[in-house]
């Protein structure tokens, strides 16, 4: 069976599944492509209100296929650059979505499947599981946004270790680190992040919204741009539907049920 996007619901979840197991989920452009649409979908969809990336089998996913690279060696260049750019429009496509994105990661997380998982909001792993930015091992270089996630994610020299060595660092390593958000058991993983999900999917998605688009543009904003954009979303919200739902719940001691 050739790769493919599995994509399924569960409650207001969406489940992106990468579906490849005998390659490890090694990602190409049909996946890309189903990604964006996927993502394009559910973001007019009031139904879903988070987002689950995961991979199926043991792996989470290898990056791209080697086979693929290599014979993309004997084409010309543009053809490895379209295919980035896919690649790339998929990325900006997870960071620029509205509403949360969990990864669920089992087994490798390698080159750009490492990548991957740094775009999405959140990250659980299972312990067992290995990230590498592996690039450098095939004479290669970093691409789907990974350089600069983890510039911005780590201390510069661990970043540069990384991305220069190529080296295995543990799910547990990265939780230390603050990347990761939760380490569980092995085979775990995308239970809770649909757990996680599930408390995402409870709270407001207009405040859900605002708090991912406030996070993206923390690291380009300056502060006074910051406290600019947080008072108009915080009127924007306060006006809200949700917000009288949200403040009423809380002065009556119920739990709210956000629309």
């Amino acid at each position: 069976m050739s790769a493919q996007l599995k994509s399924t619901n569960q409650g207001q979840t969406l489940i992106l599944t990468l579906s490849d197991p005998a390659l490890r989920n090694a990602m190409g452009p049909a996946m890309y492509a189903a990604g964006i649409e996927a993502l394009n979908v559910a973001e007019t969809n009031p139904d879903i209100r988070s987002v689950v990336i995961t991979g199926e089998g043991a792996h989470f996913c290898a990056g791209s296929d080697v086979h693929r690279l290599q014979a993309n060696r004997e084409q010309p260049a543009e053809v490895q650059a379209q295919t980035i750019e896919s690649l790339h429009n998929w990325m900006e496509a997870i960071r620029t979505f509205p509403k949360p994105v969990i990864a669920a990661v089992e087994g490798a997380a390698v080159g750009s499947g490492f990548s991957l998982a740094l775009m999405c909001d959140l990250i659980v792993a299972a312990d067992n599981s290995v990230f590498a930015m592996a690039y450098s091992n095939l004479g290669l270089s970093p691409d789907a946004g990974g350089s600069w996630n983890l510039t911005h994610a780590l201390p510069r020299q661990l970043a540069a270790e990384l991305l220069l060595l190529g080296d295995r660092i543990s799910a547990q390593r990265l939780h230390e680190l603050g990347v990761v958000n939760r380490v569980v058991d092995s085979g775990h993983a995308l239970p809770q992040a649909l757990e996680l999900a599930e408390r995402i999917n409870a709270r407001a998605p207009n405040v859900m919204n605002s708090i991912k688009e406030l996070i993206n543009d923390a690291s380009v904003n300056s502060m006074t741009e910051q406290l600019a954009q947080e008072r108009n979303q915080f009127v924007k919200n306060l006006h809200h539907t949700n917000a009288g739902i949200g403040i009423q719940a809380f002065l009556n001691k119920e739990a709210p049920h956000y629309k």
